[in-house]
């Protein structure tokens, strides 16, 4: 374990993440961020955010995750790039263990988001990469022309499909219920797009194929029947579970695994906060996270001006 005792450090490169960084840094506190993955989070595989305050005409995903990064490394914010596997207390010090050793910290922000929840059907597992995706970003120049279906109704399925729709020669998307969750104003682009179709009331029950995705077998909600539906792919966007498994046992959880917290976004243990998808009644949203991020980070500063 590094001797070195920062005063902040932030779990997760995220709206969330990057925002605590940057109110914390520029406070003049010590602060590491650590990331596992890309920074900015699952905004990344956005491909146009339109409802961010100060971007008029949008922004990419990918290009506001690293205005962010920069803006938090210009305050002076240590960044490195690896896993945190667990936490540990060690009187008032928080030890955060990482893939790359152990780090500790007086004030520690979890904002580690979520990862995509997925469906648990027969051949996902052997297909994912072989024309099962969860994200159409990063995916979709694969399917061009092609027919390709999406699972999910709510924002994250419709935006994958949009996607979907300029490059792939059909979308079909698939849900559960009979209509769908998503803001209204991507369901009537959806609606409105030549390219799209829907299937209503309708589950995947297995994905099957043979060196790629051939064809799905479909159920009715309604009447238990079984069809099936080829298609040369399919995109999974049926929501999100919280990353919290490293932190279970230590700060108060919620029966779906999302981190409680307060107004101030603390958690049950002192010293500890939470901001963004990670905790239990977030907006689910860019900006929502964000104002997590600078909540948590003010509060922090307060903890530790208290209490170190």
């Amino acid at each position: 374990m590094t001797e070195k005792i920062y005063d902040a450090i932030i779990i997760g490169g995220g709206p969330a993440g990057l925002t605590a960084g940057i109110y914390t840094s520029r406070a003049g506190l010590t602060s590491l961020l650590l990331e596992k993955g890309i920074f900015g989070g699952q905004i990344t595989y956005a491909e146009h955010v339109e409802n961010f305050p100060g971007f008029p005409e949008g922004i990419s995903g990918m290009e506001l995750g690293e205005k962010m990064r920069e803006q938090a490394a210009k305050f002076g914010l240590e960044i490195i790039s690896t896993e945190a596997t667990g936490v540990k207390l060690q009187n008032h010090t928080k030890i955060v263990n990482t893939n790359d050793g152990d780090f500790s910290c007086r004030a520690l922000i979890l904002a580690g988001g979520s990862n995509r929840r997925k469906l648990g059907v027969p051949g996902e597992v052997e297909f994912t990469g072989r024309g099962v995706s969860y994200c159409a970003t990063c995916d979709a120049a694969f399917f061009r022309d092609l027919p390709v279906a999406v699972v999910g109704g709510g924002d994250a399925a419709l935006t994958e499909a949009l996607h979907l729709t300029k490059i792939a020669g059909k979308v079909t998307l698939i849900h559960r219920r009979n209509e769908l969750r998503a803001t209204r104003v991507l369901q009537d682009r959806a609606r409105q797009d030549p390219k799209m179709s829907f299937l209503w009331d309708t589950t995947v029950r297995a994905i099957e194929g043979d060196e790629m995705v051939k064809k799905l077998q479909l159920t009715s909600v309604k009447t238990g029947k079984t069809t099936v539906f080829p298609t040369d792919g399919i995109f999974i966007a049926v929501g999100f579970l919280p990353d919290t498994d490293y932190v279970k046992g230590l700060v108060k959880l919620d029966e779906t695994g999302h981190i409680v917290t307060g107004v101030q976004m603390e958690t049950s243990v002192k010293g500890i906060f939470a901001a963004g998808d990670i905790r239990a009644g977030s907006g689910k949203q860019a900006i929502a996270a964000a104002g997590d991020g600078a909540t948590a980070a003010i509060y922090a500063q307060k903890y530790i001006t208290e209490n170190w």
